[in-house]
């Protein structure tokens, strides 16, 4: 051994040794185990760093391979476990010093710009990460921290440069820099990368000398081995983690701040940026980093930057150079600041110096860090105590205010260092500059900075000048085209309204009305700084003040077509809602503002005329060479545009003033009085301007005759809109526009106020008597007349040249309408009918109806968007809209036009799909499907018959294109005769067919069904077409149909099940399309069923009976069946069709049964026909009767049909037993004929048959599922037929198909649990053990003694089978929970027939089962299925009704099983994966306990065991579903308790509320603000559980009794969890509500006790609740208390 040791000990130390050898020995050395060196690890660590060493420093020479060799020896040996294992014992082991500076200058040599490194820069990487992965080697860098910043920042600069490598993918253009505007809304220290061009960065580092500076600007060449980006970051993770615990256990903070600042912090911010702008853009794809390790990365180097920049040592520092001398007075101790002397100034220098990277990139990384540092700021110094607060607060602010100007945004004096800053002023930089700036401002006003009355008072208003400045720097060098510019000005505007104030007009101009970007995202952000600036203006009660400056900037001169609309649909919306909360007299004063802006500004410019002899002596030019007539035209255009815009301005404000009512104040009346006579002045200045006009225009046409050149050149370029008359230019048309829309909105709100207000005199009623020459002030018959003649307006301008006054003339004729209607005297007026039918007829217009554009247009409900698009959306909407109005004095032509378009735009809706709208948008089609699913249709009889036959019309036009093969049906041969060659010109009332005509279609259809003669043959495009009609009248109500309509829609959609056929079937029998044949059948069967149940339906009755209704239409189905209709039909639509028959029929036989209409006559013809069919079809799949013609298939299906139909038939009968004895008389022989039938039936079909030499199985064909709900029925038959024989003493009457039942139950029993069936055979099955154990039980009355003893025995034996087989299907693994709860109410039906009659024996049995059940070994073997089924058959158990003695005996367990109950939810409340799956179910059982033991369970204690258990239950770190399920079950017991056991709560209210309040906890977590998580389905979650909160707290201020002492508590409770949240809008709304129920309970005493003992932040929060509180919920409910008895 000492051989062995010495050996290789000194070959490793001899010259003479090969390097090459001395390396292998070396390797063998480490791994071998016969190798006994002592201290081996150490000696072999030491022999290669000083090889490394040595030939670094040129003192030993070998050759590159041994090198790399050396490396990778290092490298194998810093990451083998071996010397982890030794580590971990406690062994010492240790590297030399020199090693850290050794791989330092590795490092740089791999940082450097052409350099060859003779080894791989990934070695380097490994072995770097080896020192750092143990604390023991990593000791060479954490011992001298200079080392460990230096290690760190070639790290960062590695990165940086792989991160700027040229990737795949093209560097992003300039414009990715605006389009980051949106991500920087949510965080605004991220930024898209704008150009990746790779650079070389040099580190601001002591380099050691000898070694070349690096060109910052150069691109890297590739070198020989890329570096490996994962060894890298992973690197970089683990050196940052390992410099942060260094950086925290360092002494003196002015070192830490010096190091990172001169070395660091460049490095780390560049760092930063290039991580977070490679989550939005595809650079990294190449690097393969994860999104994880960035983000740790990140943390890490805001951890650093922090702690380092703004530790709490350095807080004098700070205010020394932040705060003015006055600020800081008496604060400062006795040595002066003991940190760096001006931070702020250090940071920002590095900041701004050029040369860390590459220009383009500089002014990104700069904005960023500003944002970011603000935030490590404010995180740092902005909380503080007691007065100190203030002082925080102002040092923030006054960092704030260093920050700004760094961005170089002009904000201070001028300056040279500006000039370069003004380069920056392009698109790009203003896009990050404002993305900056408002990142700082949103910081500020969430950190509530500032104080607006603290600065006035002491700080001289320096908030108040600086945030002004603000806000001159961003109206100065305005931005609009940047969305970023009005986010600016909304949180300056949030901050302080008076900080805009005095620049109230141009922010006015800038930012609303003039702002010309037509951007999505531009107008967004504009949309949400003008809703803002109204909202603000309406809490301050200034809304008048602020419209007063909106207004002359409108009047402004200015090109109105390039603004933007004044009121988009936002910011109506916004302003309406504003105004609703403004006081009415402001409401009013704004609009007088808006009629003297007309008056002042507008009107002049409109009346300046232009003399035919002027411009004849000038020439038609001015002194300047100017066409006059192009000048004047130009101002009237211009002047019209703002006129309308005011106009709408009116309009929107008047539309949602609160009317006036009997209780309005006399003054207020006046003004409105005052202000409707000025709007109807104007309204008259306007129709005298357009009226005047006209004979300007005719003066003038002489002149016009001899244009000059300037005109022939205007006429040139404006093309001309030419009527009959005149030319109609813009500014006539818009002013026309305006003067209509005012006058429309003056009647309606006059007619408004006259309504409501009996102290309101309406507009035109004094002058009356002496009515004016005017039509404005004639009465309402002469206007409606004066309207329809078009004598209000001049030739040249009918409203039918533009399509906005075409609508408003509509609309101010209805209201001419409505004055008439609410006037009785002038109903009786000879004319009035007339003009009503004419203003009905003029506002239907139905010639707009024929004019179909291309596409589906939308509108967006705005009268002001109206256009040539747009009209007919609006035009039917007001129609539609006002329908009850307009409808009684249409024509007969007008409602089958009205009826027309509305089956029309809803066939085009079924054709196309209903393309998604943006909210509030409005189709036609979609207009159309509102007005359908309306209740108003049906009570519209004209029209609501004329969209019936519209629809009936369209089907039949269907069916007389499709193919008729012999006879045309007389069906159709009559509505020929009816309709005549022009369906276009067809009468809307004209009837169907006369009597004669439908008992003749009637024979058709019967013998069609008999025979199976097919009358119409449909393709597959008709049948589609027909389907979709038929979609359209599902949408109808049933009950609206008159008889009429009735008779001939039912007899139509019943020719069309029993005599058409389709097409593609009879070509292709194997068709795949053929299956919208039972989707059209499905369609007709479902909406007969729905006409069945109609009110009307006895006229149906007068001419086809319901037994041979029945008949045909099964037998109908069954010759398509026999014949191979449905053969290609798959397996989903053939079982919707069997549904549908079924639900024809049970509908059908209900109907015979209810109206008492010839029963035995109807149900015999129906029995019979079914019988014989049954015994045909017995034939057909008889084992020796299938012949090679025969269709197995074919017949399978009309057997499943058939039986289908039985089962149906004899189940509708069955539940109709006991109305009365005659009638159950008829039904029983029904049911004893239908019970015949079906028993060969089953028995056949349970046999396999043999067809064409193959065996088949009728039974799985049809499906066990469905062969046992056979057999179920059957019993249910046979049951019946016994009970009531039984009742008419006949007690010989016995089961006729016992072995059959015994037989399926048995087969039942041994295959429901054995294996994972079908849930649809688990419930029939579920539902036949209970039918056959209930006829077992009552079968077995009268046996003899001896009978009865072994028939009590096999009836225990069934019992104990029956529960052991549900008990096993319940803990069935391959049954999932909601399957588990779909079979729950088949179980409960059999438990309540198992214990209805049981015995206490049977009973013992049962409990003992769930004694087993809920053993919790089980949970905790991890078998909770066990115990749920035990858990589910507690619930369902004591719903059940039991005998006296079994329930006596079952409520006394029931505290022990709470107890067992309670303790298995607090053991599966540990573990979180069983709380849907069992702790839930757990808690709802419970519930259901607590519920039927009422009355019951009188001891308390069990109650408040109850509340301990829901204390356990998890609702944290759910997913949204568990959480509800979590949330509704403890919700749901609380609920049971309050209701179910008021005495407890006396008691129990500290537990009731304890676990209550973890709801309310945990609602406040789950529903505060997440951005974009804050809508969809999963956030309606959270809002259905916040209603239930608001629920929970009525219940309890219902019960006032039992929490009057905690009220106050519970509030407290409240405002503790609120002031840590801020919750969703929809959220608090419900909770806020729940929460002012519980303060109601609050004595004057409890608000004072709350006042004083919360803590300083939740009493603002409580301060603004109660106030909240006050002013509206208390408000109001002492106006309801006045009016309670």
């Amino acid at each position: 051994m000492a051989a062995i040791y010495s050996g290789i000990h000194l070959k490793l130390k001899s010259p003479q040794t090969p390097w090459e050898d001395k390396l292998k020995l070396a390797r063998f050395a480490w791994i071998s185990t016969q190798c006994l060196l002592p201290n081996k690890e150490q000696v072999l660590l030491d022999w290669c760093t000083h090889a490394l060493t040595g030939w670094y420093n040129q003192k030993v020479e070998f050759s590159q391979n041994v090198l790399e060799g050396l490396w990778c020896y290092l490298d194998n040996l810093l990451h083998s476990r071996k010397l982890y294992s030794l580590l971990k014992q406690g062994k010492t082991i240790s590297l030399r010093l020199n090693m850290a500076q050794l791989l330092l200058e590795r490092l740089q040599e791999c940082a450097h710009v052409g350099s060859k490194s003779p080894v791989c820069g990934s070695t380097i990487l490994s072995v770097c990460q080896g020192l750092l992965s143990s604390p023991a080697l990593s000791s060479v860098f954490t011992t001298k921290y200079e080392l460990m910043v230096d290690l760190l920042a070639k790290l960062c600069s590695l990165a940086c440069c792989e991160l700027q490598k040229p990737s795949l993918t093209e560097p992003l253009m300039a414009e990715s820099i605006v389009c980051r505007d949106e991500v920087m809304t949510e965080c605004p220290q991220t930024q898209l990368i704008s150009n990746l061009d790779s650079f070389q960065y040099e580190p601001i580092t002591e380099s050691s000398p000898g070694q070349p500076e690096l060109d910052a600007y150069k691109s890297p060449p590739k070198t020989k081995e890329n570096l490996q980006s994962a060894h890298l970051f992973d690197l970089l993770l683990q050196a940052l983690s390992c410099y942060l615990s260094v950086q925290r256990q360092q002494a003196n903070p002015n070192r830490v701040f010096t190091m990172v600042t001169n070395q660091l912090i460049q490095t780390l911010v560049l760092l930063r940026h290039l991580l977070t702008s490679g989550e939005f853009a595809s650079s990294h794809t190449h690097l393969g980093l994860r999104q994880q390790l960035c983000r740790d990365i990140r943390i890490k180097i805001d951890s650093i930057l922090q702690l380092a920049l703004f530790p709490s040592e350095h807080l004098t520092s700070y205010k020394e150079e932040l705060l003015p001398s006055k600020e800081d007075s008496g604060k400062r101790g006795p040595g002066g600041a003991k940190g760096p002397l001006k931070p702020v100034s250090a940071i920002l220098s590095k900041l701004s110096t050029q040369g860390y990277c590459e220009p383009t990139l500089h002014y990104t990384v700069k904005s960023n860090t500003l944002t970011l540092l603000f935030k490590f700021f404010m995180e740092s110094y902005g909380k503080g105590r007691g007065e100190s607060e203030e002082v925080h607060r102002m040092l923030c602010f006054y960092f704030l205010a260093r920050l700004v100007p760094a961005l170089d945004v002009g904000l201070e004096r001028p300056s040279p260092s500006l000039d370069k800053a003004a380069s920056l002023c392009s698109p790009e930089s203003w896009s990050l500059a404002l993305l900056a700036v408002e990142s700082l401002l949103s910081q500020a006003l969430s950190a509530d900075i500032y104080n607006v009355a603290a600065d006035r008072i002491r700080h001289g208003e320096v908030q108040l000048k600086f945030y002004r400045a603000m806000g001159q720097m961003l109206f100065n060098q305005a931005q609009p085209s940047i969305p970023a510019w009005y986010r600016c000005l909304k949180v300056l505007l949030s901050l302080n309204h008076l900080i805009l104030e005095p620049d109230l007009d141009q922010l006015s101009s800038s930012a609303w009305v003039n702002s010309e970007c037509m951007e999505a995202r531009v107008q967004r952000a504009r949309q949400l700084m003008v809703c803002s600036l109204l909202q603000t203006y309406t809490k301050l009660r200034q809304l008048p003040r602020l419209f007063s400056e909106v207004l002359p900037v409108i009047c402004q001169p200015a090109l109105d077509h390039l603004r933007p609309p004044l009121l988009s649909e936002g910011i109506s919306t916004s302003l309406r809602t504003c105004l609703l909360d403004t006081p009415s007299s402001q409401v009013l004063e704004i609009c007088s503002i808006v009629l003297e802006s007309i008056r002042r500004y507008i009107l002049p410019d409109l009346k300046e005329e232009r003399t035919a002899e002027k411009m004849e002596i000038d020439g038609g030019r001015d002194d300047k060479g100017v066409n006059t007539e192009i000048k004047v035209d130009q101002e009237k255009e211009a002047a019209s545009l703002k006129l309308f815009s005011l106009s709408q301005l009116l309009h929107v404000v008047l539309f949602s003033l609160k009317t006036l009512d009997n209780a309005s104040p006399l003054p207020l009346v006046r003004q409105s009085q005052v202000l409707m006579e000025e709007m109807q002045q104007v309204v008259k200045e306007l129709h005298l301007l357009t009226t005047r006009n006209k004979a300007v225009k005719t003066n003038m046409s002489s002149v016009q005759r001899t244009p000059s050149k300037g005109k022939k050149k205007l006429d040139h370029k404006e093309p001309k809109q030419v009527s009959q008359v005149s030319v109609t230019t813009l500014w006539e048309q818009k002013t026309q526009e305006a003067a209509l829309l005012l006058r429309y909105t003056c009647v309606e709100v006059s007619t408004l106020f006259y309504i409501h207000c009996s102290k309101y005199t309406a507009l035109g009623s004094a002058q009356t008597a002496a009515a004016s020459e005017t039509a404005v002030c004639a009465p309402a018959l002469t206007q409606i007349e004066n309207l329809l003649s078009g004598e209000s307006f001049p030739a040249r301008l009918q409203p039918s040249c533009s399509p906005m006054s075409c609508l408003l003339l509509k609309l101010l004729t209805l209201q001419q309408m409505k004055k008439v209607l609410l006037d009785t005297p002038l109903l009786s007026e000879p004319s009035a009918a007339t003009l009503l039918n004419g203003a009905a007829q003029f506002i239907v217009a139905k010639s707009d109806f024929e004019v179909s554009p291309d596409g589906e247009q939308v509108w967006d409900g705005q009268i002001g968007s109206v256009n040539a698009c747009s009209y007919p959306v609006a035009h039917w909407y007001h129609i539609t809209s006002n329908l009850p109005l307009i409808a009684p004095y249409l024509s007969r032509e007008d409602v089958g036009c009205i009826a027309d378009a509305l089956v029309g735009s809803l066939l085009s809706r079924q054709t196309d799909g209903g393309k998604d709208l943006p909210p509030g948008c409005l189709t036609v089609s979609l207009i159309s499907l509102q007005l359908l699913q309306s209740p108003i249709l049906a009570e519209l009889p004209a029209l609501f018959s004329a969209t019936v036959r519209s629809l009936t019309q369209s089907i039949i036009g269907v069916l007389k294109a499709a193919h008729v093969p012999k006879v045309c049906p007389r069906l159709l041969r009559f509505q020929e005769k009816g309709i005549g060659t022009s369906p276009l010109k067809r009468d809307a009332s004209q009837p169907l067919t006369t009597l004669v005509e439908k008992e003749t279609i009637v024979e058709d259809i019967l013998a069609s069904s008999q025979t199976g003669e097919v009358a119409v043959l449909l393709t597959d495009t008709q049948s589609k077409e027909l389907v979709n009609l038929l979609q359209i009248l599902t949408h109808l109500n049933p009950d609206g149909m008159n008889s009429e309509d009735l008779s001939s829609t039912f007899l139509l959609l019943l020719f069309i099940l029993t005599s058409t056929f389709s097409q593609s079937d009879q070509m292709a029998a194997d068709s795949p399309e053929s299956g919208d044949d039972a989707v059209l059948l499905v369609k007709l069967l479902r909406i007969l069923t729905c006409l069945l149940e109609c009110r009307n339906f006895q006229s149906v009755l007068k001419l086809i009976h319901g037994g041979t209704l029945l008949q045909a239409v099964v037998s109908s189905l069954l010759w398509h069946s026999n014949n191979g209709r449905f053969r290609s039909t798959c397996s989903p639509d053939w079982l919707d069709l069997i549904k549908v028959v079924q639900g024809f029929i049970r509908c059908s036989v209900q109907l015979i049964i209810v109206r008492n209409s010839s029963v035995r006559l109807n149900l015999d013809q129906f029995t019979s026909f079914l019988t014989i069919k049954e015994m045909a079809s017995r034939q057909i799949v008889a084992p020796g009767s299938a012949s090679g013609k025969s269709d197995p298939g074919a017949s399978i299906l009309s057997v499943h049909l058939l039986l289908a139909s039985l089962t149906t038939f004899s189940k509708a009968v069955s539940s109709n037993l006991g109305r009365s004895k005659p009638m159950d008389q008829t039904l029983v022989q029904m049911l004893t004929r239908t019970a015949a039938s079906l028993g060969p039936a089953v028995e056949s079909v349970l046999k396999p048959q043999t067809v064409s030499q193959s065996v088949i199985q009728p039974a799985s064909i049809l499906g066990q599922a469905f062969v046992v709900e056979v057999v179920t029925v059957m019993l249910h038959c046979e049951l019946s037929s016994l009970s009531v024989e039984e009742a008419n003493n006949q007690n010989d009457a016995k089961l006729s198909h016992m072995s059959l039942y015994q037989g399926i139950c048995q087969q039942i029993l041994k295959e429901i649990s054995s294996a994972d069936r079908p849930m649809d055979f688990l419930v029939s099955s579920l539902h036949f053990l209970s039918a056959f154990y209930k006829a077992v039980t009552g079968g077995r009355r009268e046996e003899e003694q001896g009978e009865e003893m072994k028939g009590r025995k096999e009836l225990d034996e069934l019992y104990v089978q029956i529960l052991q087989n549900v008990h096993k299907l319940l803990t069935a693994s391959w049954l999932t929970s909601n399957q588990v709860c779909e079979l729950e109410p088949a179980v409960q039906e059999l438990l309540c027939h198992l214990v209805e009659k049981s015995s206490t024996g049977q009973l013992n049995l049962l409990l003992l089962m769930i004694r087993e059940g809920l053993d919790a070994g089980n949970l905790r073997a991890g078998n909770y299925r066990e115990v749920l089924s035990a858990v589910i058959i507690i619930k369902l158990l004591f719903c059940c009704q039991l005998p006296e003695p079994c329930s006596k005996a079952l409520w006394l367990t029931a505290p022990q099983i709470i107890s067992a109950m309670v303790f298995l939810v607090r053991s599966s409340s540990q573990d979180a994966s069983l709380t849907l799956p069992f702790t839930v179910p757990t808690v709802m059982s419970l519930t259901s306990l607590l519920r039927q033991g009422e009355g019951l369970v009188t001891n308390p204690h069990h109650v408040i065991l109850a509340l301990g258990a829901l204390q356990s239950v998890p609702l944290d770190r759910l997913t949204p579903l568990i959480y509800q399920s979590a949330f509704l079950a403890v919700h749901e017991a609380l609920f049971a308790i309050i209701q179910c056991h008021p005495q407890v709560m006396l008691n129990a209210a500290p537990s009731f509320l304890n676990v209550f309040h973890r709801l309310v906890a945990s609602i406040m977590q789950e529903g505060r603000q997440r951005g974009d998580g804050d809508t969809g389905p999963e956030s309606d979650v959270y809002l259905q559980c916040s209603r239930l909160i608001e629920r929970m707290y009525s219940h309890i201020a219902a019960t006032a009794e039992s929490f009057t002492t905690l009220s106050a508590f519970m509030v407290a409770q409240y405002v503790t969890e609120l002031q840590k949240v801020t919750l969703r809008p929809d959220i608090k709304l419900h909770l806020t509500e729940g929460i002012y129920q519980i303060l109601d309970l609050c004595m004057e005493q409890d608000i004072k006790f709350l006042t004083a003992g919360l803590q300083l932040g939740v009493r603002e929060v409580f301060n603004e609740l109660y106030s909240s509180y006050t002013h509206y919920h208390k408000a109001q409910r002492q106006g309801e208390d006045k009016y309670t008895v």
